[in-house]
């Protein structure tokens, strides 16, 4: 074997194992992207058994990422959040309920105010249970016969996730006023009580 197909074999094992997110025992994993990092932690810090939120990057083909060039639309990255949870005390279903109800699905390369791929809504199945709700939560979905237009959101393959720099991490405690505003300036409320009514958020 030469050293070419041996780097090229070891290359690819790396990436393969950097593409599931590995959870500790007793924890799990979900990774979805819905516009703008900041508002989707929110939700789910306040959902009981999840432990953590992170705002982050993934989907992307460049190592290491920064908010500048992600945020560009220059390393293929999508914004978005990696939630560790208790899957004793939530559901992956549940988690799946809140995302759809904090995004607008029908939105096409954009969420709210943010515009460009960078901002699409997916969901990053960790594995096959995973991927299989996933399915199911957006052919349910699509079945309510709620929306006119087809669902944009896209359901792709785990990839290496990417913590994004400390000041966006938990934005909306550092910083209340400008998120509050940011929220309300983007139409993000309006526009999700628009599509969800008082299902709207999720909780």
């Amino acid at each position: 074997m030469t050293r070419t197909i041996l780097a090229a074999m070891t290359g690819l094992a790396l990436l393969t194992s950097l593409a599931a997110t590995p959870a500790r025992a007793g924890e799990a994993v979900a990774i979805f992207a819905g516009g703008c990092f900041w508002c989707m932690e929110p939700p789910y810090d306040k959902t009981e058994g999840v432990l953590s939120t992170t705002a982050g990057y993934t989907g992307g083909h460049v190592a290491n990422p920064g908010y500048k060039d992600v945020s560009a639309g220059t390393t293929g990255h999508l914004e978005a959040v990696k939630i560790v949870y208790d899957p004793e005390k939530v559901t992956y279903e549940k988690l799946l309920y809140i995302f759809w109800r904090n995004i607008d699905p029908v939105r096409k390369n954009a969420q709210f105010c943010d515009v460009g791929e960078q901002y699409r809504s997916a969901i990053f199945p960790q594995d096959d249970a995973q991927r299989t709700a996933a399915e199911k939560s957006k052919a349910d979905l699509e079945a309510t016969g709620r929306f006119t237009q087809p669902i944009a959101t896209e359901i792709l393959d785990a990839a290496p996730f990417y913590a994004a720099e400390e000041y966006h991490q938990d934005y909306y405690k550092k910083n209340p006023n400008r998120y509050a505003y940011y929220r309300w300036s983007c139409g993000r409320d309006a526009r999700l009580e628009q599509i969800w009514g008082n299902e709207a958020g999720g909780l």
